[in-house]
């Protein structure tokens, strides 16, 4: 009987550990992930002094409504930033091939510290952080043949020198063999002991899409044993794709990178403008779920500078309307909310889009997300509170005029009655209404709940 009961007891405890694991280490964004990101405003110039005011800012004002992370984007380890020609970079790594950040912008990193000591300042005011890399090893690793950490391989036999990220050459890809396989263990070890929470993965969702790598960063990082949300950019990930992606990580980019313009941007034809996130948006809400997050890209809101990722430093082009459409659709669509205009010259307007609990709460708390009509250049969103009765209903015009708008509730798969209408933006209690009526400014929204 007693060892009856001790195996039970250790099947039990078996189980707790499992769970665990599933629902925290492997699952560590059961809520769409909120935070910064510096791309947007600093591109490859961040340092250090900038992420830490950048902390104190999101710890002070952000936080309480849900932002968490704080993610340095591209080009930590390069210590020449400023240079135009990507082949003249200076890399910072170790001996064994890992990137290191660039101890000039980030001068507590000195000593083989890494981020450790920024990572743990930013932990100390209760905030997350993350950093970016590019998928793959890097070429100059390869051309020196150096030792892969804590294995008996060689960066050779990881690389593969037939393959190269499109638009960036600072790395070869990884080979699906064991030697790949220990060059992202080790790099992956190192994050962990960084106290990383996040890692942004680029180039390998889309131009082209890397399943191998996915895999095998996804396996590195569950050996770590730290909960680590994993973002693989940029987009658009196939549709085809969606039960794969969402199998090893937490988001992953549905469209190309975002930017503050509602249609093309002259110049910058790769870059997605907002009207075009509708049909993108659509098309991925059945794949929402709860820890895997199908991403929308960044919010280009407020200044957008000194030095932004693509364009000159200025403040967003968006309007205002344009900017509470970004926040209701992505809302509305569950994705990740990863601000990244320049805290640092945060302005009025801007910090009312970003701490509106009841606008955040449809976003971190809905469910049965979907686009319920579409009219013309009408969209109509609906969704329903994760715990309690009624409806989210946000209402887009995509026109370039005024619009007027008249459906019955059952038009938009809602139960006919008489509901109470709260603007979710403005706070506050409308009449009660039979039907959706509105008038719409050009490219303007409402956000409602009926209840």
């Amino acid at each position: 009987m007693r060892n009856i009961l001790r195996i039970l007891i250790s099947v039990v405890s078996l189980a707790g550990i499992l769970h665990s694991q599933v629902n925290g280490m492997l699952n560590p964004a059961g809520t769409p992930p909120m935070g910064w990101n510096s791309w947007d405003s600093f591109g490859r110039t961040i340092s250090e002094a900038e992420v830490r005011q950048t902390a104190e800012t999101v710890s002070k004002e952000l936080k309480r409504y849900g932002w968490e992370y704080i993610v340095i984007d591209e080009g930590w380890y390069i210590s020449n930033p400023q240079e135009q020609d990507a082949s003249k970079y200076h890399f910072m790594m170790t001996d064994d091939g890992r990137f290191l950040p660039d101890t000039s912008r980030f001068p507590s990193s000195g000593n083989n510290s890494g981020f450790k000591p920024l990572s743990d300042y930013i932990h100390t005011l209760g905030l997350k952080f993350g950093i970016h890399i590019l998928r793959g090893i890097p070429r100059e690793a390869a051309s020196r043949n150096l030792a892969i950490a804590g294995s008996a391989f060689h960066a050779r036999d990881a690389a593969d020198d037939s393959d190269m990220c499109p638009w960036n050459a600072y790395n070869f890809g990884v080979r699906d063999n064991a030697a790949g396989q220990a060059y992202y263990d080790s790099i992956l070890k190192l994050y962990a002991s960084w106290g990383v929470d996040f890692i942004k993965v680029d180039c390998i969702a889309n131009n082209p899409y890397k399943p191998d790598e996915i895999r095998m960063i996804s396996r590195a990082i569950g050996k770590t044993g730290r909960p680590i949300v994993l973002s693989l950019s940029p987009g658009p990930t196939a549709l085809e794709h969606a039960s794969e992606v969402a199998k090893y990580a937490e988001m992953w980019r549905t469209c190309n990178d975002f930017w503050d313009h509602w249609g093309r941007w002259k110049g910058h034809e790769w870059s997605q403008g907002l009207l075009a996130q509708f049909q993108t948006l659509m098309a991925w809400a059945p794949h929402i779920a709860t820890g895997h997050w199908p991403d929308s890209d960044m919010l280009p809101l407020g200044r957008l500078g000194p030095n932004p990722g693509a364009g000159d430093p200025r403040n967003t082009l968006l309007t205002r309307d344009e900017q509470r459409t970004v926040m209701a659709l992505w809302s509305m669509a569950r994705s990740p909310l990863m601000m990244g205009g320049n805290l640092l010259e945060l302005d009025d307007w801007t910090r009312s889009l970003l701490t509106n609990e009841e606008v955040i709460a449809v976003d971190q708390h809905s469910k049965d997300n979907r686009q319920a009509l579409t009219d013309g250049m009408l969209v109509v969103w609906t969704a329903r509170p994760e715990n309690g009765n009624g409806y989210y209903l946000a209402v887009f015009n995509t026109a370039d005029s005024e619009l007027d708008i008249d459906h019955s509730w059952k038009d938009l798969g809602i139960e006919e009655g008489v509901y109470g209408v709260r603007d979710l933006w403005e706070k506050k209690n409308l009449s009660r209404e039979s039907r959706l009526k509105v008038k719409l400014a050009p490219h303007a929204s409402v956000m409602w709940k009926l209840q």
